[in-house]
Order: C-alpha cells, then sequence, then structure tokens
C-alpha cells in the first residue's frame, strides 16, 4: 500500500508539474525525472518517433549513459516493435529476448529487463515511454497502469506544447508583418511633415 501511495503522490506532482509548463522538453524531462524516482529503477527515457524515417529518437533520459543513449538508431518496426502497436511490453530477461534491438549494448549498460509503453494520442503514435532496471523485474500490473498513465499524460502534454509553439510561432509571424506594416506606414518621405499652404516646388526652392 505505501509504494501505491508513492506512485499516487508522484503522479498527482508529475501531472501537476506537467500541466503548467508549456515546453515540450521540460515535460519529457520531469516525466522521466518522476518515473525513475518513483519505481527506484536505473533509468528511464522518452522518445519519439521520426515518421519519416520510422525511427525512435530520445526525446529525454534519465539514469542511462550517453554511450547507450547512442548505441545506433531505433528501429521503429524492430525495437520493441509490439509495443508500438498492442500497447506495454515487459522484457524480463534482455539477454536472449527477439524483441530487442541492441542486446549487447543492453547488457553492457547494465540492464536487466525493459518495460515499454507506448505514447498514442488521438489515434495517433508520438513515441514510446521506456523503464530499464538493473536486476531482473517482474512488472506488477501497479507498474504497467502508473508508467502507462504517466505515458498518456505526457503525450498529451507534449501534444498541446506543439500546438502552443506553433499558435506562438504563428502570432509572432503576425506580429512581425504587423510591425513591418507600421514601419511601411511611417517611413518618411523628404516632404512629410511641410504645411499645407506651401507646395512641394517652394519647399524644393526654399531648402535649395
Amino acid at each position: 500500500m505505501k509504494k501505491q501511495l508513492i506512485n499516487y503522490e508522484t503522479f498527482i506532482r508529475i501531472t501537476k508539474a506537467i500541466s503548467h509548463s508549456r515546453d515540450p522538453e521540460e515535460v519529457v524531462l520531469m516525466t522521466v525525472d518522476g518515473i525513475k524516482t518513483a519505481l527506484d529503477v536505473k533509468g528511464c527515457a522518452l522518445f519519439l518517433i521520426n515518421k519519416k524515417t520510422q525511427e525512435l529518437s530520445v526525446a529525454a533520459s534519465f539514469g542511462l549513459s550517453d554511450e547507450y543513449l547512442n548505441k545506433g538508431p531505433l528501429s521503429a518496426l524492430q525495437s520493441i516493435a509490439d509495443s508500438l502497436k498492442e500497447g506495454p511490453v515487459a522484457i524480463y530477461d534482455v539477454t536472449d529476448d527477439p524483441r530487442i534491438q541492441y542486446h549487447e549494448a543492453a547488457q553492457k549498460e547494465g540492464i536487466a529487463s525493459i518495460l515499454s509503453v507506448p505514447i498514442i494520442v488521438g489515434g495517433r503514435l508520438l513515441g514510446a515511454l521506456r523503464v530499464y532496471t538493473a536486476e531482473p523485474w517482474e512488472f506488477t500490473l501497479e507498474d504497467v497502469n502508473f508508467v502507462q498513465a504517466l505515458a498518456q499524460v505526457a503525450g498529451m502534454a507534449i501534444d498541446m506544447c506543439r500546438m502552443y509553439q506553433g499558435q506562438k510561432d504563428a502570432i509572432d509571424v503576425l506580429k512581425r508583418m504587423r510591425e513591418a506594416n507600421v514601419v511601411r506606414s511611417k517611413r518618411r518621405t523628404p516632404f512629410e511633415g511641410v504645411p499645407v499652404s506651401v507646395s512641394k516646388e517652394e519647399y524644393g526652392r526654399k531648402a535649395s
């Protein structure tokens, strides 16, 4: 029960923090940090899928080395692909599971088990959230539900952040266009400010 309470409190804390953020990078960092700390595991990473290359790119991680994160491209069609299609997938032993793309790299990193959960928003696959343990781990339904819930919250937050950033960019573009128009409208000619009673020709003679 204590673990359930801890996870519940962590879930509330993370979701509350995420709801106040409009920065996608901050959202993913809070997510992986919170999950690793709550479950007391080796590491956690959030991947986003590149639709063009069908590869998973690391958006944020906690507890994993740069060497492991840069081990090579992660194919969405090979690397625990079932978790992207059918839901959460738990790998108890990374040494002999055919669903693992980089066996040797995982062993060298000291990873024993992996839980992979898809990040899906509005029927669209955004990526995956993965938990890594140093010891063989039988992931419980509670563990899976906790990670899956945060994956869903993070996915929605990332999607909203992207929309906000897009709107912000569009607003900035319109603002720059308006400012440019204002500058053009305020651009002074040699005859601006000349009294109406003075003709341009007279002004030219006086100026000369």
